[in-house]
């Protein structure tokens, strides 16, 4: 017997939820470092220029495409994109809103696991005494099984990672009103409680060191937000914007539509989707924006800020705060909070990325709930050691790199056309506007048509010329790394081969549902 289509519970449940699909790790970790990398506040232009005419125009038609998909029982993008397009490849071009969100998943939830663990290292005081950012470093490489500094080997790593697995499993079996709204529910309030009391926090520290007057969070701030306006003809900068775009607002990725699936027909699309991607924004910018830079800058000056940011997000997260926290009344307390909201951010994400492909096992294959997400996630399991043990080779950055960069903007740029052109703009748009309760400004059917895609083709072009020949010759790359990047590649490939017959299975089901 065929199981109901779920549905969301209420509508403050389905804004957490999918404000919870796009508030991530890069909300906390990577845009404060892209910002302080890219000119500073003048990488907030080219940052709010890609929100405009790629974010919010994606955002509505996912929404849209996701909702009608779930009109028609499919919650994933390879039944969707046949019914939009009445050509037999439009289903395995589809597969690309399965296996883009699965493929970050096989990663994401390794280093969502970090998270977890150093929430309570903070707690236990497990790392308490290593008060330097060298030494937090080699800590935080201990704990990954790069050395022996610390840790023993992989082991305390892969017992958190087990955990953090286990609950994305069990919330993904709950449910969607059981599972992933009361997740959100619970999960963003407690977010937003600990980022702005963090925040609250850094904003009073004041400088520190009395000795260093200029280390102050003032100027932390002003380092972030004042603007370097020479960096805006580097095009590098409007990359490295729109990249974080896509990263932090999920579209390009297939998850929204999933989510979008479970939508009522007359549920408004246009607002409801503009309160989550701004929820996101106030998240990211806001608080995102006043926490690691600022803090560093008071604690280490410019100088030392810089080297961690040029280090890695990771490096800013990992070892820098860490320390500042030990330097801190009640710093484990606060560490506690930093972590775990890093951990809430990552698991409300990790959950929505895996959801597309239970929707399609569900929808498609008609396989029961618990079948769909036991196969799930043991195949997310299972993959996730490529990444796992050839961290230090490179292959979580292979993987990253295909389906989170490369993959993202290719996705984004087919949807936009099969959406949009292929099934006829004023289809499309009448969509998008069917049920809301403000329209949509006419403006953005014109930045649909035109704008939107050739800024994704260039944005498409510009990555390909300036990343893909690197990282197809694995330049520079040692012959053992290589070995695991090449591993990296044969999953991924390996992982998009079962896609697609999965998709040859369903294509019945796809046709008739069409």
């Amino acid at each position: 017997m065929t199981e109901k289509r779920e549905e969301w519970g209420t509508r403050i449940g389905l804004v957490l939820a999918m404000a919870g699909n796009a508030v991530g790790l890069g909300n906390f970790l990577r845009f404060p470092v892209q910002a302080t990398q890219n000119g500073g506040g003048a990488f907030m232009i080219p940052y709010f220029c890609a929100l405009i005419f790629l974010a919010v125009p994606l955002m509505w038609c996912e929404w849209a495409m996701g909702r009608l998909g779930g009109e028609k029982g499919h919650g994933a993008t390879p039944g969707i994109f046949a019914m939009l397009w009445k050509h037999p490849i439009a289903k395995y071009l589809g597969i690309l809103g399965m296996f883009l969100p699965f493929g970050v998943t096989v990663y994401y939830c390794y280093l969502e696991s970090w998270c977890l663990a150093f929430s309570w290292f903070s707690l236990t005081g497990r790392y308490h005494e290593v008060t330097e950012v060298a030494k937090m470093k080699d800590f935080l490489h201990s704990y990954q099984g790069l050395n022996t500094s610390f840790f023993g080997g992989l082991g305390t790593a892969y017992c958190f990672f087990l955990l953090t697995m286990t609950a994305n499993v069990y919330i993904l079996y709950k449910g969607i009103q059981g599972g992933i709204e009361k997740l959100a529910n619970w999960g963003m309030p407690i977010l937003f409680v600990f980022a702005s009391l963090l925040v609250l926090r850094v904003l009073t520290l004041g400088a520190p060191d009395p000795s260093l007057p200029d280390n102050n969070v003032i100027n932390g701030l002003g380092f972030i937000w004042n603007p370097d306006f020479s960096q805006l003809g580097n095009a590098k900068v409007w990359l490295a914007a729109a990249g974080q775009i896509f990263f932090t607002t999920s579209v390009g990725f297939g998850a929204i539509q999933t989510y979008a699936s479970y939508l009522k027909r007359k549920d408004d699309v246009v607002v409801t989707g503009l309160s989550t991607t701004m929820t996101n924004e106030f998240v990211e910018v806001v608080l995102g924006g006043s926490l690691a830079i600022p803090i560093a800058f008071a604690f280490f000056g410019r100088d030392m800020m810089l080297d961690i940011a040029n280090g890695g997000s990771f490096n800013l997260g990992f070892a820098a705060m860490p320390v500042v926290f030990q330097k801190l009344p009640l710093g484990a307390i606060q560490g506690f909070m930093w972590f775990s909201l890093l951990f809430i951010a990552g698991i409300t994400s990790s959950v929505a990325l895996l959801q597309p492909v239970v929707a399609f096992f569900k929808d498609e294959l008609r396989w029961s709930h618990g079948k769909a997400v036991a196969v799930t996630g043991g195949i997310c399991f299972v993959a996730a050691h490529v990444p796992i043990l050839g961290l230090k080779a490179g292959a979580l950055d292979e993987i990253d790199f295909w389906v989170g960069t490369f993959g993202v903007a290719l996705f984004a740029l087919l949807e936009t056309i099969i959406f949009v052109w292929i099934y006829k703009p004023e289809n499309a748009w009448r969509e998008i506007q069917d049920g809301a309760q403000v329209r949509a400004p006419g403006f953005f059917l014109f930045v649909l048509k035109y704008i939107t895609p050739v800024y994704i083709g260039a944005l498409l072009i510009a990555w390909t010329w300036q990343q893909g020949p690197a990282v197809l010759r694995m330049e520079g790359v040692s012959a053992a790394d290589a070995a695991w990047r090449w591993g990296a590649r044969g999953l991924l490939v390996s992982i998009f081969a079962a896609m697609c017959y999965w998709v040859h299975q369903a294509k019945d089901r796809i046709e008739e549902a069409k």
